[in-house]
């Protein structure tokens, strides 16, 4: 039969192209679908399984497996590492998990499941159009996006058909039994499209046609896991430390393991065939057509499987190698946001939990300036007033970052009740902003006035002041406890504050009216300024309490308190 003419290339080429660009694009739109729906879950999941790094592994397979995307596992991983709930060393076994998670994917592309991919589709947009809710949408745009890849998967079938009557390309891909040529021709075509995924199905795609062998096949696959590593270094650049040191075990691993198996594909096809299901009653071309899909997708398990077995026991070398190739660099000075990265606003539910830990970060700072206020306001020097001064303008540094990141993160697919806690945390926010512009602008202008006039406060003073405070203190620390952990029996301690709080300072203010006949220098001076200072605290008691109401309200449970006013 002679070559397919120029109708028929361009009929090939047009179907090929289009096949994969409906593949690439379901895998897309599934992927993120999933993350919106399952993200906060598999989240949760990794924080739990990640006490070693078996389990650590245990963790990123199941993450991947469900969500079928290794960056998003990524990115939660770069999110934990950064804020130091997980080492290095755990991570790498959460990657080394995710890569055997990819494998999924192959293995239900080796199913002929392609003729259902219409009935996904439609079945997929059914259900978004006539979701009310947000989450179900989600899930209808999962199913189609599935779809798509099938039906993708079918056009490609479709079009490399005529490709088996075709000399030049039995030719090329005769040639690709050689491993070298094998593993460099699908490098190149990964790193050009971005997706191993893709690699794979089109392999698997050739190889339902009987246009390939398991031997080209599994070089295929093995250049595949090199040139995903392109899409790691790419998406890594102008990241976070963390993130750099995750394309980097991404290297190692892949292209390690690739080095490892690459010169015993003859061996590990046999092995293959003897683990997989045959069609011995076909030969030929269709015997190849029936069998290599499956054994492909079992070559790429196995390859994945064997290397998390074998890299699996060297996840504290392997951290130490990252740590040396990707050095810590030099912090600057002052105070910045220890949990915010760029790359969490790709998984939303990752984003906002690293919010609630910078409010925590943010809270501990005003904290500090709270417990000193006092002391500074009554008896502290100029150099002492100028410190907790600085120490505000971190709180608005902070403050800048967490608002800007939550902008970021609310133009983003957000799903119930995401926007309700995006919201409370402005909210929290701008009430932490608040209540240290309290200290700064009137606690510590009431400590200048005093410095001012040369008023020293006196003992008794202070000793009726210092139950206020301490109370107030303590109310803070109640709702930090809140913020930090979720405990929302310590967050309604800090609202149930305000009586005992209103009782001190009525205390107090009485106790100093007394005072004011004293004979004194400066005593009506000294009236205002500590009558100032009371009014101060109960105002940052107030804007306590109101953080403390705004977690137990983002929790769905209204503590009785909440209604009983500022």
């Amino acid at each position: 039969m002679s070559p397919p003419g120029s109708l028929e290339v361009g009929a090939i080429v047009t179907g090929l192209g289009g096949g994969l660009a409906l593949f690439l694009f379901g895998m897309r739109q599934m992927t993120e679908a999933l993350k919106t729906v399952a993200g906060g879950r598999m989240k949760n999941v990794l924080a739990r399984l990640t006490a070693n790094r078996f389990t650590a592994a245990l963790a990123g397979t199941i993450i991947t497996g469900v969500i079928q995307s290794s960056s998003v596992t990524t990115v939660l991983v770069v999110g934990f590492v950064s804020s130091g709930l997980l080492t290095l060393a755990q991570s790498i076994g959460v990657i080394i998990g995710a890569n055997v998670g990819t494998t999924i994917t192959a293995q239900i592309i080796a199913f002929k499941v392609s003729q259902y991919g219409l009935l996904l589709i439609a079945l997929g947009f059914a259900t978004e159009i006539s979701a009310r809710r947000e989450h179900t949408r989600q899930w209808g745009t999962a199913i189609m996006g599935l779809g798509l890849i099938f039906f993708g998967m079918e056009l490609m079938g479709g079009a490399t058909g005529p490709l088996r009557s075709w000399p030049p390309f039995i030719d090329a891909m005769g040639n690709m039994s050689h491993p070298l040529l094998a593993v460099l021709a699908g490098a190149v075509f990964t790193a050009i499209v971005q997706s191993s995924s893709a690699t794979t199905g089109i392999v698997i795609v050739l190889a339902s046609q009987g246009l390939i062998s398991l031997e080209s096949g599994i070089g295929l696959i093995f250049g595949a896991n090199v040139g995903t590593c392109v899409t790691a270094v790419i998406s890594a650049i102008g990241r976070p430390r963390e993130a750099v040191q995750a394309a980097w075990v991404h290297i190692v691993f892949n292209a390690g393991g690739v080095l490892l198996w690459m010169f015993f594909i003859p061996p590990f096809a046999e092995l293959v065939r003897s683990l997989s299901s045959s069609s011995a009653e076909l030969d030929g071309m269709a015997r190849l057509a029936a069998e290599t899909p499956r054994q492909i997708a079992n070559a790429h398990t196995l390859f994945n499987v064997g290397n998390a077995l074998l890299f699996i026991g060297f996840t504290g070398p392997l951290a130490k190698l990252v740590d040396r190739i990707v050095p810590r660099r030099p912090e600057p000075e002052g105070v910045k946001p220890l949990y915010l990265n760029e790359l969490s606003l790709e998984q939303p539910a990752l984003g906002l939990d690293h919010v609630r830990r910078e409010l925590g970060h943010m809270g501990a700072v005003a904290e500090g300036m709270l417990g000193r206020s006092l002391h500074v306001v009554t008896t502290g020097t100029r150099s002492e007033v100028s410190a907790l001064a600085r120490e505000d303008d971190d709180v608005d540094r902070l403050h800048g970052a967490v608002i800007t990141y939550l902008g970021k993160l609310s133009q983003t697919n957000l799903v119930d009740p995401q926007p309700k806690f995006l919201s409370g945390y402005i909210g929290i926010a701008n009430y932490l902003e608040n209540l240290c512009d309290v200290i700064d602008e009137n606690l510590l202008d009431t400590a200048t006035k005093r410095l001012r006039l040369g008023i020293a406060a006196s003992p008794s003073t202070v000793e009726v002041l210092q139950p206020i405070h301490d109370k107030v203190c303590k109310a803070f620390q109640q709702m930090l406890e809140g913020l930090r952990a979720g405990d929302l029996e310590a967050a309604g301690k800090a609202i149930a504050s305000k009586a005992k709080v209103n009782r001190l300072a009525s205390r107090a203010t009485g106790h100093l009216a007394k005072r004011l006949v004293a004979s004194e220098p400066h005593r009506l001076a000294a009236f205002q300024i500590e009558t100032d200072i009371i009014e101060d605290l109960k105002r940052i008691n107030t804007l306590t309490r109101r953080i403390a109401r705004v977690l137990i309200e983002l929790e769905g449970t209204p503590d009785e308190e909440t209604n009983s006013g500022p």
